[in-house]
């Protein structure tokens, strides 16, 4: 007699946007000086470490689950600058005996920073992965690619994730506002490509939009019929957001899921733990640790907070 058996299997997802994640080295294709020796943020060879193991302990403290604790199946990293800097953050930080894997794009983005995909191979088998180029239009400076993985998880399903940065608002929110549909466009073109394949795909989409809850591009992914499992998420001590502009959170960083994805969420949370926030003396409350303030550096962390996703995947076995 066989009988089956339904498993459930813990999932998390982190999103974290960790703050010019720059190795020290001066590569003379990008706009990068700032971030070496000689630069204006004298961005040494220590600060480096020190930037690696801070973004290492913010990822692991993602794990928290009440009592309970284990390390993030996928993390989506946005605004690290390169190979080097994703194998030592893998291979050398705090995170050296987590055994994660990760998959990176190498964009044309004039300072040189570029999106990635860490993921533990017990959770998640990489099958595909490609960049997603976005042409840049007139006026707009090129910008990151959007990486596209996908890959099988325990169930034996197949997730699409693509990791997204944004073009920011710099210049004016309204400017700048084309440039971050255009990358919207894009990704609802990918997009409709596995929805028109057949079937329900399983897909995480995830990153610094740039743009907050009710934004062209937000509705633009909505109408796909996707889910902001990310929107109204909060902190515990007192993040009301992922980033804090002259005293007002806000939330710019997203984890966009499709039906399936949606139907298995556990849960949706800004990772506000103590140690990544300090007191926002001029507006009140909390803000993030940033590294800098201003040209001041502080050993810190990120202008943005990780956004922590957890899925319940059900899978069927045999006994």
């Amino acid at each position: 007699m066989c009988l089956q058996l339904l498993l459930v299997s813990l999932f998390t997802f982190v999103e974290f946007n960790c703050e010019n994640l720059f190795d020290y080295r001066h590569d003379s294709l990008k706009q990068d000086i700032e971030f070496t020796p000689e630069g204006d943020r004298r961005w040494t060879e220590r600060k480096y470490w020190d930037k690696l193991n801070n973004t290492a302990k913010s990822i692991i403290s993602c794990g928290i689950d009440g009592d309970d604790w284990h390390m993030p199946d996928m993390i989506a990293l946005c605004e690290v600058e390169n190979d080097s800097v994703m194998r030592d953050l893998t291979k050398r930080s705090l995170l050296r005996n987590a055994n994660y894997e990760y998959l990176m794009t190498s964009s044309p983005d004039v300072r040189g920073i570029d999106v990635a995909l860490i993921y533990h191979p017990g959770s998640f088998a990489p099958v595909s992965h490609y960049p997603i180029r976005v042409a840049p239009v007139k006026g707009m400076r090129p910008t990151r690619d959007i990486l596209y993985v996908s890959g099988r998880i325990i169930t034996g399903d197949t997730l699409h994730v693509f990791v997204v940065h944004a073009p920011s608002r710099y210049g004016g929110e309204r400017r700048t506002r084309g440039h971050r549909r255009l990358v919207v466009d894009r990704l609802c073109a990918a997009i409709d490509s596995l929805l028109t394949s057949g079937g329900s795909p399983k897909i995480i989409i995830a990153g610094d939009f740039n743009d907050g809850a009710g934004s062209e591009a937000l509705d633009m992914l909505a109408q796909k019929g996707l889910t902001d499992v990310s929107a109204g998420a909060v902190g515990s001590n007192g993040a009301e957001g992922t980033y804090k502009y002259k005293g007002r959170w806000e939330s710019i960083d997203h984890i966009i899921v499709s039906h399936d994805m949606a139907a298995a969420l556990r849960e949706c949370r800004v990772n506000d733990a103590p140690f990544m926030l300090e007191s926002d003396d001029k507006y009140g409350g909390v803000q993030p640790f940033r590294t800098y303030r201003a040209w001041k550096y502080r050993n810190a962390f990120s202008d943005h907070l990780p956004l922590v996703a957890r899925f319940n995947l059900r899978r069927t076995a045999h006994k």
